[in-house]
């Protein structure tokens, strides 16, 4: 059922707030700007499942906005974080509690970020239809046939949130799943800092220096999308925000020499600003500028430990049923290699049992793979 008025609305959520747990997910578009556009909410209980419409006029979403936040209603997504970041952004309050079906899976064997099709195809044993993937889900009319579409992306999550608790259950790892759900919790999630974003730029072998530049014209590239709400990307590329760190123009003439910088931008209100940021990063003091990121340090032999590392992550990851990803990054594996104390969740709790305790036994000789990879051997003292 399609909601188009706010009288349905709170009906239907006032019912929803009495069940043990809702599927949630929704719909957006954000091709053309910063802030995503809300275009669909889609809800279901066991007894019923609805679609929505943030953009029917006059609507009021804040019956849905409560349920998100009922701490007695369980929510359950599949890759949770956008949609939350969504709803985090559209009602300023945090959706909890909160299950991620994928998260789930991926503990219970699933493999590495499975597809939501993938795992109604598997457990439900359904297809999904494809057809209304790409929908621009802002236009009006929405057809029958995108809103069953639609539903059916939260009717399917409920076979899916029942069959993958059991599982877990059964396995004794629902605190290893709530573990991985954890940074779903954290505001700081949703709410990020524009001077961190520098993180999520590649740079090559970068300096201090470099970073600090990074740092400032990458908050300020995203402060400048906010505002305008555009795309980040149309406001300046990756491409070019790593090589002005790396060469730090400080003037027009030498703006423009970057590729990915015309004449009329370094001419221009948001060149001079990003040459700002540029003179701000070059005055930081040295010991507050960033240091590169731990591991890959140039050591004899790092690649291949690290070769080694990944090969025995896969044998113990597929002995256990969990994920690989969940267990061990490539930053991981570079600093178990070349640290004589990593500070790595791969080395804590669970992990370190599944395989955390034999990437350090391989490190030190203690344990070495056989030929074919497909088993480790214990190395005689």
């Amino acid at each position: 059922m399609l909601i188009t008025n706010s009288a349905d609305v709170a009906d239907f959520c006032a019912e929803a707030a009495n069940s043990e747990f809702v599927t949630v997910d929704t719909e957006f578009v954000r091709e053309k700007t910063y802030w995503p556009i809300l275009c669909l909410i889609q809800i279901a209980t066991r007894e019923e499942a609805v679609a929505i419409d943030p953009l029917a006029k006059g609507i009021d979403l804040k019956p849905v906005y409560e349920l998100m936040n009922n701490s007695s209603v369980l929510k359950v997504f599949h890759s949770a974080s956008q949609d939350m970041q969504i709803i985090y952004t559209a009602s300023g309050a945090m959706v909890e509690p909160v299950f991620d079906t994928q998260i789930a899976a991926m503990v219970s064997g699933y493999g590495d970020q499975p597809a939501y099709a993938t795992l109604v195809q598997k457990i439900v044993g359904q297809t999904i239809d494809k057809r209304s993937q790409m929908t621009d889900w802002s236009r009006r009319p929405l057809t029958d046939h995108q809103v069953e579409y639609a539903i059916g992306d939260v009717t399917h999550l409920t076979d899916v949130y029942d069959k993958l608790v059991s599982e877990l259950s059964e396995a004794k790892r629902t605190s290893w799943a709530e573990e991985e759900m954890g940074h779903l919790r954290d505001e700081n999630t949703y709410n990020l800092d524009p001077r961190e974003l520098w993180r999520k730029v590649r740079l090559r072998r970068p300096t201090r220096r470099a970073l600090a530049v990074l740092r400032e014209i990458t908050a300020w590239r995203e402060t400048s999308a906010k505002h305008r709400n555009i795309p980040k990307g149309w406001v300046c590329r990756d491409e070019a925000l790593a090589e002005i760190a790396l060469n730090t123009p400080q003037n027009p003439t030498a703006l423009e020499r970057v590729r990915g910088i015309n004449e009329r931008f370094a001419n221009s209100r948001d060149g001079k600003a990003l040459l700002e940021a540029v003179k701000i990063g070059l005055e930081i003091p040295d010991e507050d500028c960033p240091n590169p990121e731990k591991g890959r340090a140039p050591l004899r032999g790092h690649e291949t430990l690290v070769a080694l590392l990944q090969a025995l992550l896969k044998l113990r990851c597929e002995e256990a049923g969990v994920a690989a990803q969940l267990v061990a990054n490539r930053k991981d594996l570079d600093r178990i290699a070349t640290e004589d104390e990593p500070d790595v969740r791969t080395l804590v709790g669970w992990r370190r049992d599944i395989y955390g305790k034999d990437a350090l036994a391989l490190k030190r000789g203690e344990i070495a793979l056989t030929a074919d990879g497909l088993s480790v051997r214990v190395v005689p003292a």
